[in-house]
């Protein structure tokens, strides 16, 4: 089982940004997809962003253009900078690993919200 851990939440104004971070623990980390996740209240959980072994990324439509995903496969790390940050965008955001055997991971979650 890979080990997530999500930081990097917490209370912005509408228009700022916030970078979360995901530390896991693998050795073959550089060989998982790994994404964000988040999850409104009342909401279902919803795919924010994936990256892909070779750094391809992709987004939801709610967040392209604003957010942007990138890893560190040397300190296996995941980050996600949010930029123009919406009230909408307000949610638990949870860091999801899939490793080549499909196993699937997640992190427990950080907050964020979007609130003048």
């Amino acid at each position: 089982q890979v080990q997530l851990v999500e930081s990097g939440g917490g209370l912005v104004q509408p228009g700022g940004s916030l970078r979360l971070s995901c530390a896991a623990s693998g050795s073959t980390f550089r060989s998982f997809v790994m994404a964000w996740y988040r999850q409104a209240p009342g909401q279902q959980r919803e795919l924010v962003a994936r990256i892909f072994i070779g750094g391809i990324t992709d987004y939801s439509n709610s967040v392209k253009g604003r957010f942007t995903m990138s890893r560190n496969n040397a300190e296996n790390m995941v980050y996600l900078q949010m930029n123009s940050l919406k009230p909408e965008d307000t949610a638990v955001y949870y860091c999801n690993a899939r490793q080549v055997s499909g196993m699937e991971s997640w992190g427990k979650g950080t907050l964020v919200t979007v609130s003048s």
